[in-house]
């Protein structure tokens, strides 16, 4: 048995405590909020089998030039003359290329899918309760323009060996009666699944606790000593802990804590708005409304409207120009939608933490022998949680990853 502290109690944090206990480690969980809010509250719950392709794809960068200086745009990179940033930018830039992406394209579909494993598994398990659902999810698009982009990624995904359909707009209709008339079609994603994000945290938090998992919450990292090769003691506002095995799983804070022994990791956070409406609405099945980035989840009791990638400092500031434009792009592929301005007034948001390739960063440190880094899952945080711990659990147990690390080595050069 190991004694491992978890700097970070977000969902990679969560999923990794829970297999490391499992697997008969005595863990502890640092977190600088009480694991109530930020991105692993906030996201859309898509338990994304179809999400395939990494952020950083062909034609983001020409995307991200034209959407820069348009307020209201899904996609957004707050240019800044920061050293850290620009890096980050170049990384980015050099990453966004078909062949970096057809290499990660099947180790990613495997991660993915091992995840989604997990997750059933851990429904199965009944240890603690939580809402997840099968219901595929629906990329509708309205433009000729759209329909040829999801189509041909949609097609990549059959190759892959997703079960996919290519939807008319009566098809469409049919499957989700919601959808506005004008819906020219859709790819639909049969094997996506989707949860109740603030549901399972809440649950496996609980659950956490009551197998022995130390929580201290609320409590800010201040300083991290070394001896040697070696983390030997985190310095909190509250406390000094010995370590003996460290994780770090804090996000978008990650590069900030890391900084305090040398360590420099590329990563930007990415903010993400939701707005939640309660009593839900009739929509059934999850979607991504193509042309707006817009995500619909239909969630226990309430339904969920969730976009935006917007690249900037680490910050909370909730621009309602960009709520409002979730909500008035959201009320166009439907039929008589109305978002009250109370659920307006009540988005808020999360900060994603991404890489310059778009891959997570999974994997021991070269140099700190007792260190393991986790993080950088951007969007795909909540469907690769489950994965993410288990993955950890076996690179601190000295067992063989069941999916290749090599790609998501957290040193890797771009």
């Amino acid at each position: 048995m190991k004694h491992i502290t978890i700097i970070g109690g977000g969902i990679i944090g969560l999923c990794t405590a829970y297999y490391l206990q499992q697997d008969g480690h005595q863990v502890y969980v640092i977190d600088k909020n009480n694991i109530s809010q930020g991105a692993s509250f906030v996201n859309a719950g898509f338990i994304s089998r179809s999400h395939i392709i990494p952020l950083a794809a062909p034609g983001i960068i020409t995307k991200g030039l034209k959407m820069m200086f348009n307020a209201n745009s899904p996609f957004f990179i707050k240019p800044r003359l920061e050293k850290e940033f620009l890096q980050w930018a170049w990384a980015f830039k050099k990453s966004a290329t078909q062949s970096k992406v057809d290499k990660a394209i099947p180790v990613y579909k495997n991660f993915i899918a091992y995840s989604a494993q997990l997750y059933n598994e851990l429904k199965q398990k009944e240890l603690f309760d939580f809402h997840i659902e099968k219901k595929g999810l629906i990329v509708c698009y309205k433009t000729q323009k759209y329909a040829a982009i999801e189509t041909k990624i949609g097609k990549r995904a059959v190759l892959e060996g997703l079960d996919v359909d290519f939807l008319t707009p009566d098809d469409t209709q049919k499957l989700e009666p919601a959808f506005s008339s004008d819906i020219l079609g859709a790819v639909y994603y049969k094997d996506d699944l989707h949860a109740t994000p603030v549901l399972f945290m809440k649950e496996l938090k609980k659950y956490l606790k009551r197998q022995g998992v130390q929580l201290f919450l609320n409590e800010k990292v201040l300083s991290l000593k070394t001896k040697g090769n070696t983390l030997t003691h985190i310095k909190t506002d509250k406390q000094t802990l010995s370590v003996d095995e460290v994780v770090f799983a804090s996000g978008s804070w990650t590069p900030h804590i890391l900084n305090k022994i040398g360590i420099k990791l590329l990563l930007q956070a990415g903010k993400g708005y939701r707005i939640d409406i309660n009593p839900p609405t009739t929509i059934q099945i999850p979607a991504l409304l193509a042309e707006a980035k817009v995500a619909v989840t239909p969630m226990q009791n309430f339904t969920r409207f969730a976009g935006t990638m917007e690249i900037d400092r680490i910050n909370h500031t909730i621009f309602k120009n960009r709520v409002l434009a979730i909500a008035n792009l959201a009320k166009n592929y439907y039929r008589n939608l109305h978002i009250p301005e109370k659920a307006i007034n009540q988005a808020t948001c999360g900060l994603r933490p991404v890489t310059p390739d778009g891959l997570p960063y999974i994997g021991k440190l070269s140099f700190y022998k007792n260190i393991t880094v986790a993080t950088g899952h951007a969007m795909m945080g909540w469907t690769l949680a489950p994965a993410t711990g288990k993955l950890v659990t076996q690179i601190i147990d000295d067992k063989k990853p069941e999916i290749p690390l090599e790609l998501f080595n957290p040193e890797r050069r771009f």
